[in-house]
């Protein structure tokens, strides 16, 4: 069901959404908490989508606020939404003139009454969101550098003004490459020596994961640029190798631990109604991101050559790789006193085979020499028996003749 007001008032604005739950034979509201969603004519449509998509985990009032000051007269357009495939409220809300100068004049009577507040701005946000006029109504306040039209988004002024409930959207998109990160150092403990990110020029959530990794690790970290999309690596040095979650493609990522294979992983890039999701299931302070942002404020401090993780730091892990590389390719190398040993077994058994060999030759040698000795000797005899035959042949022919003379 849609409704549209022209000229309207808050309060009219409450009785039609009234009139539209009862139309829709739902009396009960069911909805956990408001979304305020602070953008332009010209992104509405998508912001507001989003944050219907983001209610289907969460049902929720949407009121999408479209400031228009001018030098007109102040008045209040607003466009009901109950149903329609809506799974709680959306008000559109445009307000013009003097009016869009005080827009919490109009959001808070809409607010749902004991329910959290969640103010978003969708095209980058205020620089303190906690200055805001809708900002002060939100328990939870969502911006995103990433949106916004600045060349670049002044982190300072954001850490000065930081408020619990602060949030980004360029550090809700960090959750699953820190979530990694961290379970990588509880699975593999060892000393991080220097960190590096690499992601496409002046993405600001490349920006706060070098300042989250330089807080918890203590150590230098540097950053590179890429084609992107987005954060494309993230590598931590150790002295045994680097821990690495690279992601070229934006979708999925390999993820390296020194003596591990390599596996992959799914991070692709989330939607904004993911985004806000995940916003939404968590509404208390988020203490680290504000210690992230003061370290940001540190980093703009340093000179560039502190922010680089040292030559020998980057060899030392580039090495260790190199060789556990290498032992993988080739995994029946034995270890080095195992080779030793072997070398010397194999030196013993060549020694054996060489005494045997020699011991052989010796007695073939020696068995020749009798075999040599025995036919002489046996020649020996038979001459000998052939010369004692003639003999006695001779004297038996003498004495023939002998005896024939007589």
């Amino acid at each position: 069901m849609i409704i549209d007001l022209t000229d309207t008032t808050s309060s009219e604005i409450a009785s039609a959404l009234l009139r539209a739950r009862r139309n829709a034979g739902s009396p009960a509201m069911g909805m956990v908490g408001t979304i305020v969603v602070v953008v332009d004519e010209a992104s509405h449509h998508d912001a507001m989508k989003a944050a219907n998509e983001a209610g289907r985990e969460h049902p929720s009032r949407v009121l999408v606020a479209i400031l228009r000051p001018g030098r007109g007269a102040p008045s209040l357009d607003a466009e009901v939404r109950v149903g329609e495939g809506i799974p709680g409220e959306a008000v559109l809300l445009r307000l013009h003139g003097e009016l869009a100068k005080v827009p919490e004049s109009v959001v808070t009577p809409l607010l749902l009454p004991d329910s959290p507040v969640i103010v978003w701005w969708p095209g980058g946000g205020p620089k303190v969101p906690a200055d805001d006029p809708l900002g002060r109504l939100g328990r939870r306040k969502v911006t995103d550098a990433a949106a916004t039209r600045r060349a670049s988004v002044d982190f300072s002024a954001r850490a000065e003004g930081y408020q619990p409930g602060d949030t980004d959207f360029a550090w809700t998109r960090l959750t699953p490459w820190r979530a990694l990160m961290a379970a990588a150092l509880d699975q593999y403990p060892t000393k991080v020596t220097g960190a590096e990110v690499v992601s496409a020029k002046g993405n600001p959530s490349a920006d706060l994961m070098a300042a989250w990794l330089q807080e918890r690790l203590g150590v230098a970290v540097e950053q590179k640029t890429s084609r992107g999309p987005g954060v494309t690596a993230v590598r931590m040095f150790t002295p045994t190798g680097p821990i690495s979650l690279t992601r070229p493609d934006g979708a999925v990522a390999t993820f390296s631990i020194p003596g591990q294979p390599d596996r992959p992983v799914a991070l692709k890039r989330r939607t904004t109604s993911e985004l806000l999701s995940e916003e939404l299931r968590r509404l208390d302070p988020d203490e680290v991101y504000a210690r992230t942002l003061a370290c940001m404020v540190e980093r703009e401090a340093m000179p560039a050559d502190a922010k680089k993780v040292s030559a020998v730091d980057r060899r030392s892990a580039q090495s260790a790789a190199s060789k556990a590389a290498s032992r993988t390719a080739a995994p029946d190398v034995p270890a080095p006193k195992e080779t030793a040993a072997k070398k010397t077994a194999a030196k013993k058994t060549g020694a054996k085979k060489s005494a045997t060999k020699s011991a052989a030759k010796s007695s073939a040698r020696t068995s020749a020499a009798r075999k040599s000795v025995a036919k002489k000797a046996v020649a020996a005899k038979t001459a000998a028996t052939k010369t004692a035959s003639k003999k006695t042949a001779a004297k038996k022919s003498t004495g023939k003749r002998v005896a024939g003379r007589s």
